[in-house]
């Protein structure tokens, strides 16, 4: 059963292609009837898949849903790259990747994988002297971005077709990505392809993963508008007891916290979820400094 309209959470939307991120947070304050909502992390128009919202105070734990691990189904295109390193931008490059074997293909994701030393695409939304870099490349200017330690757990290749486009041989490799937050998968295919000596790109990108939050309970925006106003799936407890190691509070352990106390330490790994004695989700603490101090208060007032 949902809650009723208005209530705090987080909704697992399965994001259609053609739309920006902001785009859905605009249609779920429609349906929600507030304005409090924004989405953890940001899935590029042409993506598909898991994205998660957050309703009233549940906004306040998208910052850790942004740092949660991500996995995705993707295909890059090898032999051809475009300014965007994704379908979006225009071919700038292409090779003929006949001769591109399955074998070379297998071994170049090797180095691909693990800790890795990635740079980001130039056309992304990282700040250059506080003007994103899309903007910047949009402008003409040449974008260099720094390298960004990122973690790929998994880059398995599933699948290789062999294709011509426009009279060239091309190789369309289906894969499965898990990855650390700010992993690049649109750089993966560009290097990819730089490994091979043909190029790559991105064609198809879809998020299966936040988390633990996956595609299997994630709803369409269809299916929200049908059950408008009342979106919300992971009620704001739920979703913490989902998210978070957890740790029950005593009553007068429960008043210290929620006007910002520090509680004495659990030997919790944090940061966790702390409930009160009727179940009501308190606060996200972290233990420092020999007490456990909130890095959030969600109590309500």
């Amino acid at each position: 059963m949902n809650p009723p309209a208005g209530a705090d959470g987080l909704i697992v939307v399965d994001k259609p292609g053609g739309m920006t991120s902001h785009d859905v947070v605009a249609r779920i304050r429609r349906l929600a009837r507030t304005r409090r909502v924004g989405h953890g992390g940001t899935l590029d128009p042409m993506a598909t898949g898991v994205l998660i919202i957050g309703v009233g105070r549940a906004t306040r734990l998208l910052t850790y849903v942004i740092g949660a691990g991500k996995s995705y189904a993707a295909t890059i295109r090898l032999g051809q790259s475009t300014v965007t390193d994704d379908a979006e931008g225009d071919v700038t490059a292409t090779a003929d990747a006949a001769g591109v074997t399955e074998e070379a293909v297998r071994s170049a994701v090797v180095p691909l994988t693990g800790e890795i030393d990635q740079v980001p695409s130039a056309v992304s939304a990282i700040k250059v002297d506080g003007q994103r870099a899309y903007k910047r490349v949009r402008d003409g200017e040449a974008v260099e971005l720094a390298a960004r330690r990122v973690t790929v757990s998994r880059f398995d290749v599933l699948d290789i077709r062999r294709e011509t486009v426009d009279g060239a041989a091309v190789l369309d490799v289906d894969v499965a990505v898990d990855c650390s937050s700010g992993t690049y998968i649109r750089a993966l295919a560009r290097d990819l392809g730089a490994a091979l000596g043909v190029g790559g790109h991105l064609t198809a990108l879809r998020r299966t993963a936040v988390g633990e939050f996956t595609l299997a309970e994630a709803l369409t925006l269809s299916t929200l508008e049908e059950v408008a106003p009342e979106v919300v799936n992971l009620p704001l407890d739920v979703a913490a007891r989902r998210f978070f190691p957890q740790r029950q509070a005593s009553a007068d352990e429960a008043k210290v916290l929620s006007h910002g106390g520090p509680l004495d330490p659990a030997g919790i790994v944090g940061p966790y979820a702390v409930f009160g004695p009727e179940g009501g989700l308190i606060a996200v603490v972290s233990e420092r400094g020999g007490r456990a101090r909130a890095e959030i208060v969600l109590a309500p007032a």
